[in-house]
């Protein structure tokens, strides 16, 4: 389960995207970086960076310790920016935080950075079960630290709850934007890491991860919470079972790649 932590200070903002998340000092003392529940992309947001977070962590890749984050709407009482002060009353409450990396640096084929081709063929392969449009060139969420990849923001992960009519659709997708993976390059072990991702993940893991997701964030076309999870985990076990799919169409994009 995760843990719950109570933020003490706002340290900083973070102006990347639309979420505007910020770096927060917490009560026991250490710094996490926090998604609001009030910021534009709403809830939902959350539920995704939760969900393919704590999935992520199944399949065995780093990915920053997350918690939930009381927020306080005092806390911002003396941030000068009204944008800040307004986000933090609009997230009062419960909101999702991850452990603060000082001294990471972003992941850049550029500079000369590698990956590991286990390390790679996992991410690719977890990336298009969760339909994460967002780990490109142009938008990494990758961290070196301490000479390991760090997985972070799977917010645009699990698109499919924005517009859950369209959800049949996607069960099966294979999901065509992984040509655009910055670890794809890499991932020369795909099918052994469709392998390992059936040894991890079942209807037990992922009911468990789904059981963490707070009620008040599931705002959806369901009629509860609980019929919310349900359709969640339905579409997850879809989507597994939907794995040789994705997985050859990212076979088939890195053929063409290089």
């Amino acid at each position: 389960m995760l843990r719950t932590i109570r933020a003490t200070q706002y340290v900083t903002p973070l102006r990347e995207g639309g979420s505007l998340p910020a770096i927060i000092e917490a009560d026991d003392l250490g710094l996490y970086v926090v998604k609001f529940r009030g910021a534009g992309q709403g809830p939902l947001a959350l539920v995704a960076e939760l969900v393919a977070g704590e999935i992520g962590r199944a399949l065995g890749l780093d990915i920053p310790e997350l918690v939930f984050a009381q927020v306080d709407p005092a806390l911002g009482r003396n941030e000068p920016d009204q944008e800040i002060r307004d986000l933090l009353r609009a997230s009062a409450g419960l909101n999702l935080a991850l452990d603060y990396l000082p001294g990471s640096s972003m992941f850049d084929p550029a500079a000369g950075d590698k990956a590991d081709p286990r390390i790679a063929s996992l991410a690719v392969w977890f990336d298009a079960f969760t339909l994460n449009v967002d780990r490109t060139a142009r938008n990494a969420n990758l961290l070196n630290w301490h000479r390991q990849l760090y997985f972070i923001d799977h917010g645009a992960a699990l698109y499919f709850h924005h517009n859950w009519p369209d959800a049949d659709r996607l069960a099966e997708s294979p999901f065509a934007d992984v040509r655009h993976h910055i670890l794809l390059p890499w991932a020369s072990g795909l099918d052994e890491a469709a392998a390992h991702a059936a040894s991890r993940l079942n209807a037990e893991v992922l009911t468990n991860i789904l059981a963490q997701v707070p009620d008040e964030w599931l705002q959806s076309a369901h009629a509860s919470p609980t019929e919310a999870r349900a359709a969640y985990l339905d579409l997850l076990i879809r989507r597994l079972n939907a794995s040789p799919i994705f997985t050859q169409e990212a076979i088939r994009a890195r053929a063409h790649l290089i």
